[in-house]
């Protein structure tokens, strides 16, 4: 029985999937937005279809380690390396005005200290993967707006972990200060084994047997899972395990090789997330959050794009690469995501919080992508002269 309820459920994700998407390119918009829709109509709040929460939530977190591992292979150290003041001085100083607007919002609103500030905070993060799945090949790889994009993007995921290991050892309901240090150790050590793994085992076996596409493959897959399982028996989580597992291969000479043969498992669990957003949201608390989730939504697409594109500008940048990389940048995370719900399950905010984030955060990738798509070469742009893979 269970079997058959996977089945069925991937026959139901895929095939709407490609219905809607159909629709979407013919109405012009991004297919991101389309598997959002669908989750939403085939979820508990809509047809029911998938009245399982459970499984929707194993589903979206098999997604969500792979995007991470897939994710953590295009962010290249060595090009924050080459852009590190620069990168660092616009990501701490947007931060720090996204953080500032969010608090502001939600304490207008009524929301206690803590939610206020965990509302600020995930503000502060743009979407790895809007940013770097919109973004062609050519374009991430050799182009300087790659560059910027991702070192800014590094920069903000190391930071959300950090707010992610804060919040696990919240949730530890123990000794708070002795398990946040705890987590915070972990993740230098983590990091430490990945590499000395990689270097001196990983590395070696890839070019032993790089030949072997086959072996290649299930070596990268293989890879991912385990430094996930690895960061989770030391206490951390899988999808920080399977985002240290991307970063640190991305520096080898192979990634891009294992990034091109993965691509199709990187967009068969990219459905996956987007339809689990969509399908895991709650529609009947959209009355009690959707006037300050709006606000939100509105004052991070139109001030994300204007810091961003005033703070490059200030560093030396083009007008035309800052605002690229502004509007690349104009939304709120995935990772927002993850803080949100990690953070009811510690109990540091409530169910209301969580969800006013999820939606605030759906709206902009809604919105953000469309833009993105319409105005700016992608892989998905449904205009020829705007289609770069």
């Amino acid at each position: 029985m269970a079997e058959q309820s996977i089945q069925f459920s991937i026959f139901l994700i895929f095939t709407g999937a490609a219905i809607f998407a159909t629709f979407a390119l013919y109405a012009r918009q991004a297919m991101l937005v389309a598997y959002i829709v669908l989750g939403l109509i085939l979820g508990p709040s809509g047809m029911g279809f998938f009245s399982d929460a459970e499984l929707i939530s194993d589903i979206s977190n098999i997604g969500i380690i792979f995007l991470l591992y897939l994710l953590g292979l295009d962010l290249l150290p060595q090009q924050l390396w080459q852009m590190l003041r620069e990168a660092t001085v616009v990501t701490l100083l947007s931060s720090g005005v996204f953080c500032l607007i969010g608090f502001t919002i939600g304490f207008i609103f009524g929301y206690e200290l803590l939610q206020a500030m965990l509302i600020g905070a995930v503000m502060m993060f743009s979407s790895t993967i809007i940013g770097l799945k919109l973004l062609p090949t050519t374009t991430l790889h050799h182009k300087h707006t790659g560059q910027i994009i991702i070192s800014i993007l590094l920069i903000q995921d190391l930071i959300a972990i950090v707010i992610l290991l804060l919040l696990q050892g919240y949730g530890k309901g123990g000794n708070l200060v002795v398990d946040i240090v705890m987590q915070l150790i972990y993740l230098p050590v983590l990091v430490g084994i990945v590499y000395l793994i990689e270097r001196f085992v990983l590395i070696k076996l890839i070019q032993r047997f790089d030949e072997i596409h086959e072996y290649i493959f299930l070596l990268a897959i293989a890879w991912c899972l385990g430094i996930a399982e690895f960061a989770h028996y030391v206490g951390l989580s899988h999808e920080i395990g399977a985002f240290v597992a991307g970063v640190t291969l991305a520096s080898s000479p192979i990634a891009l090789f294992i990034t091109e043969r993965l691509k199709p498992l990187r967009d068969f669990f990219l459905i996956i997330f987007f339809f689990s957003l969509g399908a895991g949201f709650n529609l009947s608390v959209i009355k009690e959050i959707f006037i300050p989730g709006t606000i939100l939504a509105v004052l991070v697409l139109v001030c994300k794009p204007l810091v961003f594109g005033w703070l490059l500008r200030r560093e030396g940048e083009k007008k035309y690469v800052s605002f690229e990389t502004g509007f690349r940048l104009g939304q709120i995370s995935e990772f927002s995501l993850l803080i949100a719900v990690l953070a009811v399950n510690s109990g540091f905010v409530d169910e209301k919080t969580s969800y006013l984030i999820q939606f605030a955060t759906l709206l902009t990738f809604i919105v953000s992508s469309y833009i993105i798509v319409m105005r700016y070469p992608t892989p998905i742009s449904v205009r020829d002269r705007l289609r770069r893979d």
